[in-house]
């Protein structure tokens, strides 16, 4: 931009990027010239507008440059208007009422501050989308509001503790990637993968995670190709990724990228998405995104890395090395710690889909329960306010290994917890239960609007204050004794914690179903209408989109199983009882005092078998079917997938599976998981 852009529009627009001022058309007209003629150099054909509407993936519709002229020739034209504003079929995303079909109009409108990238031959304008009526049918919008009103109220706070520099609070992001590598012939030939993007059947091999021995091990050559591939293509798209490795289970891998501002974060994460499946299919290769791809192996999340920083550099959330005397840390501390245990449901509802219902709670990823992790260093700060002043802070002093050669080693104040689903890690909360499928917009407007709001409320009492110093001391001390109980250290993965977390009265949300409703409690819609993040209307549609989402998805995998049962298992299971069949009486035949016994027993175990799965198989497609009628509007409808269709699924799957380990491995009509896991 500094290059191509006369220096009073430069100017012009990064007044629009920092500060938020409104853009001139004549500088959007310049702009669109120069972004034309830097994309056509470097071999765009195309513009499109790139958007996120609430499908959860981005959107986009190419137009070329050309126009023609007069002569009957073309030349290659963008103008500021094209720039600026577009306008997609509103109806035919998910809008959860807001549009009929009918009513088809909507836009899309320039963000200028998440930088314009080319992707193969198409300039690519990050937009947000908007309904002809002007609510929100995207997940930018409702983020751009709430990196608004954070900074907003955040800045309100820093004017109290003198800071009269700082011009913007911006919240950042860096999201860490889990994701699957499987091979496409094998993805190809299972049902369920290409329908649902999980496995719906499949026993577990002989070994899964077990040695620990997949965890940051050697990279595979075809998967280390893989990865330098795709840094090279998300750097050529802008995206600063960083770290690469392998993760936990078989065939699972990891990428994080630098930090960025939230909104950059959440553009760059849904091209991380879409180029990691791009990158894959050219090697050979699917990138499963799921986060529960496979039973019996750990999931896939994807670690949001929240922090917040001023304008010209400074982390709210730094610590210092004495803590306990940082007040102003403190302050911004507290109100984390309020908005996590007061919005604790609008927190589990960010991380709620179909896949992650199969994750949280699991010994892989944080539970359902809300809780925040600070350390012993911080805890043993807010005990000691909580009783008076602080005056020490823990100190994490060296750490001698016992190797002459290796050097001693700066030890940090606190271990880590990765059992916490939001913990404070030195500078920043990392929120550990964000789905790997899903966009980041959803968690962090949450984090943004909620921390907004009791910023405001610190605010509001510290600038009545006669005396400051006093005043904050009270107001931590406040903070701590209301709202100690979300704070917990231990192990978020034991029984006990679910106990325990109960007689604090922390809520347990186990599932999509029973966290929806949390969007449309009257405490949700005063929150977001008081910050103009989303309004009634918005929120009721959000509600409406995501049970909605979950009845669909379920409903598939439900169908996907009930079709792979009877055209593909049951006539392998068939196939192997009829040969058993035929050998024992072939065997017969040929030595009439032949012991026939394994083959008698495993054909009647087989047998068996195959009529349990069928009777499971007939009564998950009777309560398909009764899902499909269910009246009551939209939550009786998932409570049902929920409650009936769900376990239907599952007490399937416990035969499907069982059937499996019994049947010849030539006639086993599916890749298996022994092959899917371990033949990358």
């Amino acid at each position: 931009m500094r290059q191509r852009l006369p220096k009073n529009t430069y100017k012009a627009l990064r007044k629009t990027i920092d500060l938020g001022v409104e853009l001139d058309p004549a500088v959007a007209e310049v702009v669109a010239n120069a972004m034309k003629d830097w994309a056509i150099e470097k071999g765009a054909t195309h513009f499109t507008h790139w958007f996120q509407p609430m499908t959860g993936f981005t959107a986009e519709k190419h137009d070329s440059f050309i126009s023609p002229t007069p002569d009957g020739k073309v030349i290659m034209e963008f103008s500021g208007k094209e720039l600026i504003k577009g306008e997609p079929d509103a109806s035919s995303f998910p809008s959860g009422g807001i549009r009929a079909t009918f009513e088809a109009r909507g836009y899309t409108a320039w963000d200028c501050t998440s930088p314009a990238f080319i992707k193969e031959d198409t300039l690519c304008i990050p937009t947000a989308f908007c309904s002809y009526t002007g609510e929100a049918l995207d997940r930018k919008t409702p983020l751009l509001r709430s990196m608004e009103a954070i900074s907003k109220q955040a800045l309100r706070v820093l004017r109290l503790f003198g800071n009269e520099t700082s011009q913007k609070v911006i919240t950042t992001v860096g999201a860490e990637q889990e994701y699957f590598l499987i091979d496409k012939e094998f993805f190809k030939k299972r049902k369920d993968l290409v329908y649902t993007g999980r496995t719906l059947f499949g026993a577990m091999p002989p070994k899964g995670q077990e040695l620990e021995d997949h965890y940051f091990g050697s990279l595979k050559e075809r998967v280390a190709a893989y990865m330098k591939e795709l840094d090279a293509e998300l750097w050529k798209l802008g995206v600063a990724a960083k770290t690469r490795h392998n993760e936990v289970a078989p065939a699972q891998h990891e990428l994080a990228p630098i930090f960025s501002s939230t909104n950059i974060a959440t553009d760059h994460n849904q091209l991380i998405m879409d180029t990691m499946k791009k990158v894959a299919n050219r090697h050979g290769l699917v990138c499963l995104l799921h986060e529960k791809p496979f039973a019996g192996v750990n999931g896939s999340g994807k670690h949001n890395n929240w922090s917040m920083s001023t304008d010209d550099g400074m982390n709210l959330l730094e610590p210092g090395t004495t803590p306990h005397e940082n007040a102003q840390f403190l302050v911004f501390l507290a109100a984390i710690i309020k908005a996590v245990d007061v919005h604790a449901d609008l927190l589990r509802l960010s991380a709620a889909n179909t896949g992650n219902d199969h994750r949280l709670g699991a010994n892989e990823a944080p539970p359902a329960i809300i809780s925040i992790f600070l350390g012993e260093q911080l805890t043993d700060i807010l005990e000691q306010i909580e009783k008076g002043p602080a005056t020490s802070s823990k100190q994490g002093g060296m750490l001698t290994i016992g190797v002459s050669t290796l050097p001693a080693l700066p030890k940090d104040a606190t271990d880590r917890n990765r059992t916490s689903p939001f913990a404070f890690t030195g500078n920043k909360f990392e929120f550990r239960m964000v789905p790997s499928s899903a966009s980041i917009s959803g968690p962090n407007v949450v984090l943004n609007t909620i921390v907004a709001d009791v910023l405001s409320e610190i605010a509001d009492q510290l600038e009545k204050a006669a005396d400051f110093n006093g005043a904050v001391q009270q107001l931590l001390q406040d903070i701590v004794k209301q709202h100690r109980r979300v704070i917990f250290n231990g192990n978020g993965y034991s029984e006990d914690w679910v106990e325990e977390a109960a007689t604090r009265g922390l809520p347990n949300i186990r599932s999509t179903v029973e966290a929806i409703p949390a969007i449309i409690t009257e405490k949700a819609i005063s929150l977001y209408a008081r910050h103009g993040v989303l309004s009634e209307v918005e929120l009721h549609s959000r509600y409406e989109i995501l049970l909605e989402e979950y009845s669909k998805q379920i409903n598939i995998e439900a169908r996907t199983m009930i079709e792979m049962g009877k055209r593909q298992i049951i006539p392998a299971v068939i196939k192997f009882a009829t040969e058993l069949a035929a050998s024992i009486n072939t065997i017969k035949a040929a030595a009439a005092g032949a012991d026939v016994t394994v083959q008698g027993d495993l054909l009647a175990e087989v047998s068996s078998t195959l009529a349990s799965f069928k009777a499971k198989s007939s009564a998950l497609e009777k309560v398909t079917e009764e899902a499909a009628d269910v009246e009551g509007g939209a939550l009786t409808q998932a409570t049902f997938y929920r409650e009936s269709v769900f376990p239907a699924m599952g007490e399937l799957r416990k035969v499907g599976d069982y059937i499996e380990t019994l049947v010849d491995e030539a006639l086993w009509p599916m890749p298996t998981y022994g092959e899917l896991l371990f033949q990358v």
